[in-house]
């Protein structure tokens, strides 16, 4: 694939919903709202919006925004389902091309490295908050991080209490991990 963050990213997903426990799927996430199944469905969803949208993908059955606790293929499934439409479709994609259409109704279009971004951001965010629910390590580096806050900068704001939290102070001395958590309204200490 032409955009290695967005590698790297949809394979945060994959392996953080390879790792949940089937007994974990009820459990708190730091998306209040939402379990970690929820998390996970919200995520493909995601996924396959984005496709949609980029590409020739399916949107999803189901709203992201109010995802079911689970599915009858399997969490794990729908995950590594979604992760393979995303794959395939920005493959298809030129990294030098004009823009590309988003699902993010503020944002219409983005330069394709700004959209592959912005795509990986929330595969890698929730990638995070599964893990962090779940007790596996947690995924984020700082270097992905750093790849991560230009797309947050360009798509957060206008999604603000929709899709993100009011950004928290950050705190002096922070980690890019900490400060891009921060930024999109996560506490980067969260426990369950």
């Amino acid at each position: 694939m032409s955009f290695p963050v967005l590698t790297t990213a949809l394979d945060l997903l994959r392996r953080a919903a390879e790792g949940v426990p089937a007994d974990r799927l009820d459990d708190p996430t730091p998306c209040d709202r939402w379990t970690v199944g929820q998390v996970l469905m919200h995520a493909a969803g995601d996924q396959h919006a984005w496709a949609a949208h980029v590409g020739t993908g399916a949107l999803p059955a189901y709203n992201p925004f109010d995802p079911p606790h689970g599915h009858d293929e399997g969490v794990r499934n729908v995950v590594r389902t979604a992760v393979e439409a995303a794959a395939a479709t920005w493959e298809r994609v030129d990294p030098a091309g004009g823009p590309v259409p988003t699902p993010l109704p503020p944002v219409p279009t983005l330069d394709p490295q700004l959209a592959a971004a912005a795509c990986a951001l929330d595969a890698a965010v929730h990638a995070w908050d599964v893990a962090v629910a779940t007790g596996q390590p947690a995924p984020l580096t700082a270097e992905l991080a750093e790849q991560l806050m230009p797309a947050a900068r360009a798509t957060a704001e206008p999604l603000r209490g929709f899709a993100y939290a009011d950004a928290l102070p950050a705190g002096p001395g922070a980690d890019p991990v900490a400060a891009l958590l921060a930024y999109l309204g996560r506490d980067p200490h969260w426990q369950r």
